[in-house]
């Protein structure tokens, strides 16, 4: 399986940076933007055309493995390995030109990630791991940071598709941790902010009801650069369960209190 990681990884770095380059030669043109859920979930043909690049190219390197993104339904032959892919996530971003948007991809065995990569073209940042090897931004290992207090940690966090109908239920989460920490940062893009988890830009991060293809990467990323990730209960994280929580591990048991001493469904 060591060969089979290494290939991917490298095979994966070179196909999130052609998406990259699509939605970067997109990034400033008209856009065709339409509505998946509650006018908040969009999806543009940029999304559409970079889920058909990496598919394609996914489907040239390994032809056996099973292929599930975000714009597209599932294919390739039922395999034990797996790649989820969101070819943009940052979607609501990219469609207002904001600067924050990135490719995922991810491979699993047996619902394990194994390799992952994030890529973010406006910056041109590559995360990358596969499991056991390590994390890297751009070749070079990164680390979570060393923070140990809530009161002096910066978290980040993001907002569910179903906000408008729960909104009261999400904002007691931000509240509780605002009042806790030095800052809390909404930047519309759940990959990448795993990924600055990863390399100690932010010390934790929280969100609800995020998809496979959102997190199997960057969720991997933490893990490689010695941080931690899990449910809202401690649990191992699961990537088709509706809460994940990543830290730097020295705050994890802090965040943990916090979340327990919350509603965990909206009333």
């Amino acid at each position: 399986m060591h060969d089979l990681m290494t290939a991917a990884l490298e095979v994966a770095q070179a196909i999130a940076r052609q998406a990259g380059e699509l939605l970067q030669e997109n990034r400033f043109k008209t856009k065709q933007v339409s509505v998946k859920t509650d006018m908040v979930d969009l999806v543009t043909n940029v999304d559409r055309a970079a889920d058909r690049l990496i598919t394609e190219q996914l489907r040239t390197h390994f032809p056996t493995h099973t292929i599930i993104a975000e714009e597209s339904a599932q294919s390739g032959p039922q395999s034990p390995y797996c790649w989820y892919i969101d070819p943009l996530d940052g979607t609501t971003n990219f469609a207002h030109t904001y600067p924050h948007f990135a490719v995922s991809l991810a491979l699993t065995h047996e619902s394990t990630a194994i390799v992952g990569v994030v890529h973010d073209p406006v910056r041109n940042e590559t995360f990358s791991a596969r499991r056991g090897g390590g994390a890297q931004l751009n070749g070079h290992p990164i680390r979570v940071s060393t923070a140990s207090q809530l009161d002096q940690s910066l978290l980040l966090t993001g907002f569910p598709y179903d906000r408008r109908k729960h909104s009261a239920f999400y904002l007691q989460y931000y509240e509780a941790f605002m009042l806790r920490t030095q800052g809390v940062r909404r930047s519309g893009s759940a990959a990448l902010d795993l990924c600055y988890v990863a390399c100690g830009r932010a010390d934790a991060f929280w969100e609800w009801r995020l998809y496979p293809w959102d997190i199997a990467a960057g969720a991997l990323i933490v893990e490689e650069a010695r941080g931690r990730t899990s449910d809202f209960s401690g649990q191992t994280l699961d990537l088709h369960g509706e809460q994940t929580l990543a830290s730097n591990g020295h705050l994890h048991g802090a965040m943990l209190d916090v979340l327990k001493q919350l509603p965990s469904s909206p009333s």
